[in-house]
Formats: C-alpha cells, structure tokens, sequence
C-alpha cells in the first residue's frame, strides 16, 4: 500500500505560484496561484486567490477563486468568493459567500 503524502502550509507561509500535490495539503497561510490535490484543507488564517481542484475540500479560510471538487465543506470561518462545481456541498452557518454553484457530472 503507497503512502499517502501530506503537506503542511503553517500560519506566516506565503507562496506565489500554483500547488500540486500527490496527496492532501493543509494551509492556514497565504496562497497566490492555483491548488490541485486529491484533498484540500484550509483553515481560518487562510488566504488564497487561485483556483483549487481536488475530490474532497473543507474550506475555512479565505478564497478567491472557484472551485471544482467532488465534496465541499465550507466552515462557519470560510470567506468565499467564486464559483463552486461539486457533487455534494454542505456549508456551515456564519459563512460569508459570494458563490455560484454548479452540479458536477
């Protein structure tokens, strides 16, 4: 059985560019560019502008930019703006979202 990867972006992390990673990524810093992973998770010192695709998201942070996700979870924390295609979407009270969603295929 393979190994899963994970990556850790801590609070004070700033990356300029796109992400892609094998197998999930936590941030809680800031993120200019594009992230693909199989999981994506970000809690609420988050903030990233770019896109984010992977087949299971929880969102607590900021976003702008869309995303496209087999499964979302937006956290009462979470900041969205963009447009989100999933297959299953649930959101937390206390969310602000500015959001167009779209079902996935």
């Amino acid at each position: 059985m393979a190994n899963k990867t994970k990556s850790v972006l801590i609070s004070g992390v700033k990356i300029n560019g796109n992400i892609t990673e094998k197998g999930s990524i936590i941030i809680d810093g800031e993120v200019n560019g594009n992230i693909n992973a199989e999981l994506v998770e970000t809690f609420e010192n988050s903030h990233i502008k770019g896109n984010i695709e992977s087949k299971k998201i929880f969102i607590g942070g900021k976003l702008k930019g869309d995303i496209n996700s087999d499964s979302v979870h937006i956290r009462k924390t979470a900041d969205v703006d963009g447009t989100i295609k999933q297959k299953t979407l649930s959101i937390e009270e206390g969310s602000l979202l500015t959001i167009k969603t779209e079902i996935k295929k």
